[in-house]
């Protein structure tokens, strides 16, 4: 059996056709060509997979892509600006090596993406908790902690620098 469905990544809609089975992940990287998800356990343990699904981290290998029609997906493909500039998130992990094998770190950058949009003032203690959730065997985290923290203080720094040019 074949299901239609809409699915809006990236700020793109694509119309798929597919097996009501397919996952997220596999719909992503198969079907759509975002191979910067990748795929890890299967299990929704290593966090690999970790997009934004209407802006909060999920697994993408635990939702069929059916589940997911009509939210906003986003892939660590969206971070970067369109002629491959990085954004702020992956300029601080380039700065602090927050990434060695780069395996785990399209799924750190996402998970990062979303809890720092919900968490702006989040300290480095939350942050170590969150990325704990993910699982890299390269870094041993220290650096990936110390980006996340960096990329926090610099946009909590520009949302404030903001406010005082606004307010001037």
């Amino acid at each position: 059996m074949i299901q239609l469905i809409e699915l809006t990544v990236n700020g793109e809609r694509h119309d798929l056709a597919i097996e009501p089975r397919r996952t997220l992940v596999d719909v992503l990287r198969h079907d759509l060509g975002l191979t910067g998800t990748h795929v890890g356990c299967e299990h929704g343990i290593c966090g690999a997979c970790t997009v934004l699904v209407d802006g909060a981290p999920a697994r993408a290998c635990l939702l069929f892509a059916a589940q997911v029609e009509g939210a906003e997906i986003r892939t660590v493909e969206s971070l970067a600006e369109p002629d491959g500039t990085l954004n702020d998130l992956q300029r601080c992990f380039s700065e602090h090596h927050g990434l060695q094998c780069g395996f785990c770190t399209p799924g750190m950058l996402m998970l990062a993406e979303g809890y720092l949009a919900e968490e702006p003032e989040a300290t480095k203690e939350e942050i170590r908790e969150v990325v704990a959730s993910n699982l890299c065997r390269c870094t041993g985290y220290q650096t990936i902690v110390e980006a996340i923290d960096d990329c926090a203080s610099r946009r909590r720094a520009a949302f404030q620098d903001q406010l005082d040019r606004s307010t001037a």
